[in-house]
């Protein structure tokens, strides 16, 4: 499974930008989709993630900033960023867990994101 994310780019404080990210169809099943973001120093964190039911998780940093959503039959994920600031500066990873015979978890390129004036 290829995972290719997109939208990232600079905007200022208060801003907003929407990322998208496509898994390549295959024989695998596409479970579990998420963002991971690394800033610079820092470890990766989980951002939100989505199961195929719509169930959501999110960070408590950007609860009610950021929603996370997915079309299951393109094999998509997204994740709309309001009221961006300067700290949600990182690179975002798309993330899935994928199904065939066993469980197998596949990582995009990143996408950066910069939050500032």
């Amino acid at each position: 499974v290829q995972l290719q994310a997109s939208g990232g780019g600079l905007v200022q404080p208060g801003g907003s930008l929407r990322l998208s990210c496509a898994a390549s169809r295959s024989k695998f099943r596409i479970n579990t989709m998420g963002w991971y973001r690394q800033a610079p120093g820092k470890q990766r964190e989980l951002v939100a993630a989505i199961t195929t039911g719509g169930s959501t998780n999110y960070a408590g940093s950007v609860k009610g900033r950021f929603t996370i959503s997915r079309d299951n039959a393109e094999n998509m994920v997204y994740l709309q960023m309001n009221s961006l600031k300067p700290e949600d500066t990182a690179v975002y990873y798309c993330n899935a867990d994928a199904w065939y015979g066993r469980q197998y978890n596949y990582w995009g390129q990143g996408t950066l994101v910069t939050v500032s004036s």
